[in-house]
């Protein structure tokens, strides 16, 4: 499977971050797709050891922004509480 430029499917998370969701659609956002299915691909390679080091440094950049909406979802959780 060809592989995606990571910042078309990062772009889609940053626009849905600037349209200001709410704590509910915060929430609830579930990543794209193909995303969704690249971080798999990843994983996959990661544990077969068959990971090169540019897809490594993708797999970085995945876990980042998982930390990142991660956080988010956990403050968007807690205004929904109060």
């Amino acid at each position: 499977m060809a592989m995606a430029p990571p910042e078309v499917p990062f772009d889609e998370i940053l626009e849905f971050l600037a349209s200001s969701p709410t704590a509910d659609q915060l929430v609830s956002y579930q990543p794209p797709i193909a995303l969704q299915q690249r971080l798999s691909e990843l994983l996959d390679k990661k544990r077969s050891s068959e990971l090169s080091a540019a897809e490594q440094n993708e797999l970085d950049e995945f876990l980042c922004w998982n930390r990142l909406m991660s956080r988010l979802k956990l403050k968007g959780r807690k205004r929904l509480a109060s």
